[in-house]
């Protein structure tokens, strides 16, 4: 049933006491919020107030409509590239339309309990896209952060940094300056005084700077005019026909797609922190919802923002009322503070976002891939490199793909077909029914034991017709040790049934021993336990070479008739 966490919140009941401590989370994560909805717009091509209509709008329905207590949504860093990608190739519009698709398959994802398979994506995969997305956010950052003079900045990473060196003399020492004062405000006020706002306190104190010392620097105001106080009127997007939806569907698949896996990651991150449970079909929901929303009035596509939902529960918050809360402040912020918002400097917002991109880029976690499987260091160097010189889409896509391959490869390692003998016999009898007696019996001539130890799936699935190679003269029983396979699959299923009308064809029975439960069912669904007949199934070993003996004697009783 799809029931947001704010009724179950409410149903539980709520009182003055928690409305006074989501009432000052609320404020606490506006407060980090205001500047950082504006920088992530401009970063991403659109104008500053995109970005708190998209706070505004879609931090409260995703707070509202969610399935987490403590998620806060709105334009994050992640989106960036993206969006600025989008807006580049098929305008605002186009970005507009592609939010609103975006929403729609989300709340799809979400109806059909797709949720949970989001995160099943690979951990390196994340943290090679993670970290391929820090990097080109700081790269967007070059030209406002050293005050360079540049008509146009390249989407291409290449030949943005191409275009960054042949402006370099353009380099503005007043725009450098602020930048890194604001870098400098907001690490030492997170190291030495954590619960202050330093985001919004590096943006007030380079902004007074910049205009009492009357610093050459380009602001909001000077760049992108005033902002306005109050939300626009909602409406459709202009230019929606067949041909324009299936020319966006790429773009909006590649945001439904990062919005579904950058909520879902902060819901778990989280109930790590609260040692709560979210429900991941309905922030699915919630999330789409909260994007066709944003679309209708002009704002940038949202998810949940890891770190102001960190911030969130840090201040106390209890229920998704806190969320509501934050994005109703930054309307009255919006509201009050619009013609001082146009004061603050481009530098300034350069410095946040180089401070998030250092975030985002989680040089500790990079460090300990040093030391990680060759297989996972590869998944999420090739995802990284992709991401800054290709496309997220792609990145994902290969990264997922390379990341299944290296787990096939790995599960291959650990599947084992084996010829056991005599004295290999009486070492495992311990683990089997029957180990007393199975201790003093050999293996008869005549019969041979295979055991398959792992998993039995396609990968490995030619191992078994390799036995029939090695062994010279067919025998006249064959028994095929399954106790230690978990699981088999259609492949697993088809290589075993083509072993044994091999076998059969020769001459040769073939009995199954300690078939586990996953593979016996499958055995069953596909027919195959019908094929085997009833004796085939043996509980053990010992049972298996009983029912040999009947099939040993009439072999060695034939000749002696002849």
């Amino acid at each position: 049933m799809f029931v947001p966490k704010l009724l179950t919140c409410l149903r539980e009941g709520y009182g003055l006491g928690s409305l006074r401590r989501d009432t000052l989370a609320g404020l606490t994560v506006a407060i980090v919020a205001l500047p950082l909805a504006m920088a992530i717009a401009i970063a991403s091509g659109a104008t500053p107030d995109k970005g708190l209509f998209t706070a505004i709008v879609a931090g409260f329905l995703i707070s509202a409509l969610g399935g987490s207590r403590h998620q806060i949504g709105g334009p994050t860093a992640a989106f960036v590239i993206v969006v600025y990608g989008v807006i580049e190739k098929h305008g605002f519009d186009g970005l507009v339309i592609s939010t609103l698709m975006a929403g729609a398959i989300l709340v799809l994802l979400g109806a059909f309990k797709l949720g949970t398979l989001i995160k099943y994506i690979p951990y390196p995969v994340v943290t090679g896209f993670t970290a391929g997305i820090a990097i080109t956010i700081f790269s967007t950052q070059i030209k406002d952060f050293f005050g360079l003079r540049m008509e146009h900045v390249p989407a291409d990473f290449i030949a943005k940094w191409g275009d960054y060196a042949k402006a370099a003399p353009s380099f503005s020492a007043a725009s450098t300056a602020i930048a890194l004062a604001t870098v400098a405000v907001i690490v030492a006020l997170r190291r030495w005084k954590p619960a202050w706002p330093g985001m919004l306190i590096a943006v007030v104190l380079t902004t007074l700077a910049v205009h009492l010392l009357k610093l050459p620097i380009d602001t909001i105001e000077s760049r992108f005019g005033a902002i306005p106080n109050t939300l626009p009127f909602p409406e459709l997007p202009k230019g929606i026909t067949l041909h324009r939806l299936y020319e966006l569907l790429p773009s909006a698949v590649t945001i439904a797609l990062l919005a579904g896996i950058e909520s879902l990651l902060s819901c778990v991150i989280a109930d790590g922190m609260t040692g709560r449970r979210h429900r991941s079909n309905i922030e699915l929901v919630g999330q789409g919802v909260a994007n066709v929303v944003s679309a209708l009035f002009g704002g940038l596509p949202a998810t949940g923002a890891l770190a102001r939902t960190a911030t969130n529960i840090k201040a106390g918050a209890l229920t998704p009322v806190s969320g509501m809360l934050h994005a109703v402040f930054l309307l009255v912020f919006m509201w009050l503070l619009a013609p001082l918002a146009g004061m603050v400097p481009l530098a300034a917002l350069a410095g946040i976002l180089a401070v998030v991109a250092w975030n985002m880029s989680e040089a500790e976690r990079l460090k300990h891939f040093l030391h990680a499987p060759r297989g996972d260091q590869l998944v999420l160097a090739t995802t990284l490199i992709l991401t800054v010189l290709v496309d997220i889409t792609v990145a994902l896509e290969v990264g997922i793909v390379l990341a299944a391959l290296v787990f096939i490869r790995r599960l291959v390692q650990t599947t084992e077909v084996s010829a056991i003998a005599g004295r290999d016999l009486a070492e495992r009898a311990e683990t089997e029914a029957g180990a007393t007696a199975l201790a003093a019996i050999d293996i008869p001539k005549g019969v041979e034991v295979f055991e398959i130890s792992g998993p039995f799936f396609f990968g490995v699935a030619a191992m078994l017709a390799d036995i029939l190679d090695r062994i010279e003269k067919p025998p006249r029983v064959f028994i095929l040790r399954m106790g230690n396979v978990p699981l088999i699959d259609a492949s697993g299923i088809d290589a075993l049934d083509s072993f044994i009308a091999k076998n059969r064809a020769r001459g040769t029975a073939v009995f199954l021993t300690r078939v586990q439960p996953q593979p016996l069912q499958v055995l069953r669904e596909m027919g195959l336990l019908n094929r085997l007949g009833p004796d085939a199934l043996q509980p053990n070993l010992t049972a298996a070479l009983a029912k040999a003996q009947p099939i040993l004697a009439a072999s060695e009783a034939a000749p002696a008739a002849s």
